[in-house]
């Protein structure tokens, strides 16, 4: 909730306020703790602020249990006693719904959530798909080709159509592109095919997702909260990493340059942050550190949530200046680092210990350390977080249903189209080429059929011309010679005869 126009996250264990500052927001946080310590409700109790404040939000709802921000939170005895034993009557705490569009790029828990094939990117698609580096390369090339063609890649039968197309044609490209085997490419095609089994068919094509269509507030100045069903998704980790990559990578291109602000333009939610950096490459690390330590100029903050810090690689984490640490478990020795490392990273406090504190924490309570004033972290607090203003649980499909149906987004993404692209280019390209070759053909076998017509006729006069030639020539020598004069008449008549016939078939 707010309070003296901050976002008030928390109470200490003397019950005084812990604050996050909204113009320190965007540069960063991350949201730690074991399974059951409360990070979901605490990544609520942020969101709830953060649209208080008409900064619109992103979240990825893994549980199904955050589209019920939509209503109001109901009372309850031990609601009850929270909130009065942390003073927030007194703040003005009151339950209230929050503005909620919900997305899924299956279309069925929420708006169909859409990009395309180019708009995704060779980098991205590779790691969808996971290709080798090989292969990988190959794809870039793919996308170059396009590029240079003119060919717009929109959904996966135009990444398959620009891939058969470079096969059956790779000697053409190899001066300009390289060697590129078929073999090879139609490993590519086949990893579209199990892209397209997992769901690719739908989420691929137009109309793709504008951005900027989650920069809106209702008509109370709350910022949206854009909701991303992930239930379903989080069963293929790389696919839910590479889209929620995607989504941050599309606000950062497309975001202008604002420097600091009195408060973020939106804030992103990434939970299991650890499924983004599991067999990442380094190409695609380096990406996500590039983004996170620029995009904060162009007003967004990120906030990673996981299990541990350690899932986070240093360069990431490093730029992660708000920090959340819920209860951590340390069974064996490697936990035990891990946990030591956690504690490390907070400015010390000397009141308590920082490693122990982690250990005995319990549900709803945290270490935390934001941002002070002059941009320096703020010294370690034991915490307990703030209860949210909005339902806690799931929704039926109902209102679900009603929710989907009932923002003024759903007509604008309902219906997919399939505009001209590189399949219906290159189809119509093979059909050109397929009528070509049948009438060069037609025309050649015309040819052939006059050819050998001519030859027919040719002989036939031939045989005609000789065989009355040589009756001539043979008359007149028997009559002249005798029986001599018609052995050496028939001779001649012979030889001529052959000769004639020669002429004529080399006609």
């Amino acid at each position: 909730m707010l309070a003296e126009n901050k976002i008030l996250a928390a109470k200490n264990e003397s019950n005084e306020n812990i604050f996050l500052t909204p113009r320190l927001a965007n540069r960063h946080g991350l949201v730690a703790g074991a399974t059951g310590t409360g990070k979901t409700v605490t990544l609520r109790v942020l969101a709830e602020s953060f649209s208080d404040m008409g900064v619109p939000v992103f979240m990825a709802d893994v549980k199904g249990d955050l589209a019920s921000m939509a209503d109001a939170g109901e009372d309850s005895d031990s609601m009850r006693e929270r909130i009065q034993s942390m003073g927030l009557d007194e703040l003005g705490f009151s339950y209230s719904p929050y503005p909620v569009t919900l997305w899924d790029i299956f279309g069925q828990k929420g708006i169909q959530l859409r990009t395309t094939i180019s708009e995704m990117g060779p980098l991205l698609l590779a790691r969808l798909m996971d290709l080798n580096d090989l292969q990988s390369d190959i794809l870039a090339i793919a996308f170059k080709i396009a590029d240079d063609q003119n060919l717009l890649l929109y959904d996966t039968k135009d990444l398959k159509a620009i891939l058969n197309y470079i096969s059956e044609n790779h000697k053409d490209f190899e001066a300009d592109y390289g060697k590129m085997s078929p073999t090879s490419i139609a490993a590519i095609v086949r990893a579209v095919v199990s892209l397209e089994i997992a769901g690719g068919e739908t989420f691929f094509g137009e109309t793709a997702l504008n951005v900027m269509d989650w920069f809106t507030v209702d008509s109370s100045g709350r910022g949206q909260i854009n909701i991303l069903d992930s239930e379903s998704l989080i069963n293929n980790g790389k696919m839910y990493s590479t889209f929620l990559l995607w989504l941050l990578s599309e606000l950062f291109e497309r975001l202008p340059e604002v420097g600091d602000m009195e408060k973020p333009k939106m804030v992103f939610f990434f939970d299991e942050a650890h499924l983004l950096f599991n067999d990442a490459p380094k190409a695609l690390v380096e990406k996500v550190e590039q983004v996170v330590k620029l995009i904060r100029s162009k007003g967004v903050g990120v906030y990673f949530c996981t299990q541990n810090p350690r899932d986070i690689p240093d360069g990431v984490l490093a730029q992660l200046g708000n920090r959340i640490q819920h209860a951590l478990h340390a069974y064996t020795p490697t936990d035990q680092k891990a946990v030591k490392a956690a504690a490390e990273s907070f400015r010390v406090n000397p009141s308590f210990n920082t490693y122990d504190t982690i250990m005995a924490l319990g549900t709803g309570e945290a270490v935390v350390s934001f941002l002070e004033e002059n941009g320096a972290p703020g010294m370690a607090e034991k915490v307990h977080i703030l209860p949210p203003r909005s339902r806690l649980g799931s929704i039926d499909s109902t209102r679900r249903d009603a929710l989907i149906k009932g923002s003024l987004l759903y007509s604008k993404y309902a219906e997919a189209v399939d505009p001209d692209s590189a399949y219906e280019f290159l189809m119509r390209m093979g059909l050109e080429k397929q009528a070509k070759e049948q009438e060069e053909k037609a025309v050649a076998k015309k040819a052939e059929t006059n050819s050998k017509a001519t030859k027919r006729a040719v002989k036939s006069v031939g045989n005609t011309v000789a065989g009355t030639i040589g009756r001539e020539v043979g008359k007149n020598a028997m009559s002249g010679m005798g029986s001599f004069g018609k052995r050496l008449g028939g001779n001649a008549g012979a030889s001529i005869a052959r000769g004639l016939f020669s002429t004529l078939f080399k006609l």
